[in-house]
């Protein structure tokens, strides 16, 4: 059997968004099969990002694979304060129709992509699955020489039309994009892995629904941007991904259908109850992402608690707004006891990384990845 030829080359709108939309739709994602809605823009997920681009994949006229890539500058490590920044491109997006796979279209796509990190001086490339995506894994890992890094935890809460209760004793406050920079930069700038050096940029774009900031009645801290922060405190910020695309399950869990009916049976028969009730995931859904999570004191996580219901609370009066997602790093155990979530729809996620330059970065590179994790900032551009 001869295999046919193929070419990659750069997308391009004009000719290729239909293609590249119907690619996606074949292309399910995930245990659930969930279908990706860009809302006719392919590029929805990078565009926001500072550079960007994505490469199609081309037999006989027809597009049989697309990929997508982004570069920024992030924080990486702590340990040599001159040199904590690096310049990161991460890989996304890779889809290859289900009739051509095996043929290499998957492993050229990564490769010219690499092609295009390196040509714009790019440090590190890293990627993200989920851990049972074992083609994925095998050929990052094997093929190409990236290893894990990271397993950071995606927190996943349903959205229902019973509001939360906010003890009365704890202050929300929406902040102004100046000082939640600040702040974030005060914070999380050199103690966090990959905080974006353009965090500005993420904070004034259209997408992020705002800043808050919680702490206890009485205490003080917040009035200017040198100001003393209180005791304890926690902030958060918010994203919508339902204006740029859409999600789709393909099919759901048995435990998860039993689950649903039961709640629902128990609705109907004691709706004094007021019991949470599962969105309908069959039909194209919008989704909240909350990032730059931060708290700090004692009493910090009822802080925590008390935001994400204030999100959860702002994100019921939105008609396409299903799920809210979090996404915590290792080190960041003690919020996922804080970030309200249901077990059986949150999943652990695996970061992959590759050292791109190898001139006097080989004790760097095994340095980064044989530390201990510190705190993680997840950015939503890359959602």
């Amino acid at each position: 059997m001869v295999l046919k030829e193929f070419k990659i080359r750069s997308y391009e709108c004009q000719f290729d968004r239909a293609q590249v939309e119907d690619l996606e739709r074949r292309c399910k994602v995930g245990p659930s099969e969930s279908v990706l809605d860009t809302m006719g823009d392919p590029m929805c997920r990078i565009r926001n990002c500072p550079m960007y681009i994505m490469l199609v994949a081309e037999m006989d006229n027809e597009l049989v694979g697309v990929i997508q890539g982004s570069i920024k500058t992030v924080t990486l490590h702590n340990h040599h304060p001159n040199k904590d920044m690096a310049k990161v491109g991460y890989v996304l997006g890779l889809r290859v129709s289900p009739h051509n796979r095996k043929k290499g279209i998957g492993s050229s796509l990564v490769q010219k992509l690499e092609e295009w990190f390196t040509s714009n001086d790019v440090d590190y490339a890293y990627m993200a699955t989920e851990k049972e995506n074992h083609a994925s894994i095998n050929l990052f890992m094997n093929k190409f020489g990236y290893i894990k890094f990271r397993t950071p935890s995606i927190l996943i809460n349903p959205v229902n039309h019973h509001p939360f209760g906010i003890s009365s004793n704890i202050e929300i406050a929406r902040i102004k994009v100046e000082k939640a920079e600040s702040l974030y930069r005060g914070f999380m700038g050199a103690s966090t892995e990959f905080f974006p050096s353009d965090i500005e940029n993420i904070l004034t774009n259209n997408l992020s629904l705002g800043t808050w900031v919680a702490y206890f009645k009485g205490d003080s801290g917040f009035g200017n941007l040198e100001g003393k922060v209180p005791n304890s405190w926690a902030m958060l910020s918010v994203w919508n991904c339902g204006e740029i695309f859409k999600l789709r399950l393909g099919k759901t869990p048995l435990s998860c259908m039993l689950f649903t009916k039961s709640l629902s049976l128990m609705n109907r028969i004691f709706p004094c109850l007021k019991l949470p009730t599962l969105p309908n995931f069959f039909s194209p859904f919008g989704f909240y992402f909350i990032y730059g999570v931060y708290q700090e004191g004692p009493f910090s996580g009822k802080l925590v608690r008390a935001l994400c219901k204030f999100v959860h609370n702002m994100a019921s009066k939105t008609e396409h707004c299903k799920i809210i997602v979090t996404e915590v790093g290792e080190r960041d155990h003690e919020l996922i006891h804080h970030v309200p979530h249901w077990k059986l729809f949150s999943c652990p996620d695996l970061w992959c990384i590759k050292a791109l330059k190898k001139n006097g970065r080989t004790n760097r590179f095994h340095e980064l990845t044989n530390t201990p994790p510190r705190g993680l900032f997840v950015d939503p551009r890359e959602v």
